[in-house]
C-alpha cells in the first residue's frame, strides 16, 4: 500500500518493484552490439547522478535518447517528471521499455525510431514554449549516446540551436548527454588547450557547455576502451558569433584543417587558388588575427572576427561561399591524371597538398 501523502503535499512518484537492469538484460537476452557502439550502464547510483546534472526535473517533460535497457529511464521517472518520451532505434529494447511504461501509467511514450531523423518540433506540448530570451523551458534532453552517434548528433542539435528549430523551437531547451571522455574535453576546451577543436568553437559559441563528471569505463557493460564524460548544454540567449551556422562551420572547419600548422594555412583553403594568397592576407588583416597563431590558440573573439570578415568578402563575391577546396584538389588530380595518360606536360601551378 502507498503511504498517504501529508496534507497539502503531492506524494512523490515511486516506481513499483521491478526486475533489475541486469535481470532485464538476461530476461530479454539483450547483448550490446559492437557495431552500434552500445554500452549499458547498470549502476543506478550513476544513472541517478547523470539525471541530477539535468537540474530540477519535477513535472518536467523529458526526451531520453537511446534508453537501451532503461537504467537512466528509471532515474528520470524517479525524479518525478510529468512526461517522458523515449526514442529507441534498436527494437530489441522495446519490450523492456514497455515494462517500464506499464509501471508508470500515462507518463511514458515510446518511439521506435532514429533520433537523427525524428522530428523533435512536435515532441512536446505547445504550451511549454518559451521566448528565446526567457528562462529555458521545462523540457530536457537526456541520453547515454552510442559513441558512433554522439558527434554527428550534437552537431545537428547545435545547428538546431543556431536556427532555433528542432527541439529548440520551444526555447533554450537544455541537454545532458554522454560522450567519450576525449570528446567531452574537446567540447569544453579553452583557447591554448591541445583539445581545442572545431567542436569546442561550434558548441561554445552557441551554448554554455559544462563537463559535469567522468564515468570510468568499467562502470559499463561491456567495458568500453575509454572513459565517459557527462556534458550539460544550455543554449545562450545571444550566440558569440552572429553569423549563419553554415558560415561559422565552414570557417572553423577550414581553420582546424591543419591544426598543427599556422592558422593562415587553414584560412587559405577558403579561397580558390587564383588570388588565394592575397585574399588570405586581406581576411587576416581585416580580422586582426596573427597568421602565425596555431588554430587551438585562437580565442572566440578572433573566430568571430574571422567569420565577420569572411561574411563581408562573401557578400562582395557570392561565389566564394560555394567554393570547395577539396573539390578543387580533386579536379586538379583528375586533370593531372588525364595529362599523364595523354603524355602532355602539366601546366598548372604547384598545389599545396594538405
Amino acid at each position: 500500500l502507498c503511504p498517504m501523502a501529508a496534507p497539502g503535499k503531492v506524494a512523490a512518484f515511486r516506481l513499483p518493484p521491478l526486475p533489475t537492469i541486469g535481470e532485464i538484460i538476461r530476461l530479454f537476452r539483450l547483448k550490446a552490439l559492437k557495431q552500434l557502439s552500445q554500452n549499458f550502464l547498470l549502476d543506478l547510483r550513476l544513472t541517478d547522478k547523470i539525471v541530477k546534472q539535468a537540474g530540477e526535473l519535477k513535472n518536467a517533460h523529458v526526451c531520453e535518447v537511446g534508453p537501451g535497457p532503461g537504467g537512466i529511464t528509471r532515474s528520470i521517472l524517479s525524479a518525478g517528471v510529468e512526461q517522458l518520451l523515449l526514442i529507441e532505434k534498436d527494437a530489441r529494447f522495446i519490450p523492456g521499455l514497455q515494462m517500464l511504461s506499464e509501471a508508470a501509467p500515462g507518463k511514458v511514450h515510446i518511439v521506435h525510431g532514429d533520433i537523427l531523423t525524428y522530428k523533435m518540433e512536435k515532441a512536446f506540448p505547445k504550451h511549454l514554449k518559451k521566448n528565446w530570451e526567457d528562462e529555458p523551458p521545462n523540457i530536457h534532453i537526456i541520453g547515454n549516446l552510442p559513441f558512433s552517434v554522439s558527434t554527428p548528433l550534437i552537431i545537428k542539435w547545435l545547428e538546431n540551436v543556431s536556427k532555433r528549430d528542432g527541439p529548440f523551437i520551444y526555447g533554450r531547451t537544455q541537454m545532458t548527454l554522454t560522450f567519450q571522455k576525449e570528446v567531452g574535453e574537446r567540447l569544453t576546451a579553452n583557447p591554448g588547450s591541445k583539445q581545442r577543436s572545431r567542436l569546442s568553437i561550434m558548441a561554445q559559441h552557441l551554448c554554455t557547455v559544462e563537463n559535469c563528471f567522468v564515468i570510468p569505463g568499467q562502470a559499463f557493460v561491456p567495458k568500453p576502451e575509454v572513459d565517459v564524460a557527462v556534458v550539460h548544454f544550455t543554449p545562450l540567449v545571444q550566440p558569440k558569433i552572429q553569423q549563419p551556422f553554415e558560415l561559422v562551420e565552414k570557417v572553423v572547419q577550414s581553420v582546424f584543417q591543419f591544426r598543427r600548422k599556422y592558422c593562415f594555412r587553414g584560412i587559405e583553403t577558403l579561397f580558390p587558388e587564383n588570388g588565394r594568397l592575397k585574399r588570405t592576407e586581406q581576411l587576416m588583416m581585416t580580422a586582426n588575427v596573427d597568421p602565425t597563431l596555431r588554430p587551438f590558440q585562437l580565442s572566440m573573439s578572433q573566430f568571430r572576427n574571422l567569420c565577420n570578415a569572411y561574411r563581408k568578402m562573401c557578400d562582395d563575391d557570392p561565389s566564394l561561399f560555394v567554393f570547395n577546396y577539396r573539390e578543387e584538389l580533386r579536379q586538379k588530380k583528375m586533370t593531372r591524371s588525364l595529362l599523364e595518360s595523354t603524355g602532355q606536360p602539366e601546366q598548372t601551378e604547384e598545389e599545396n597538398q594538405p
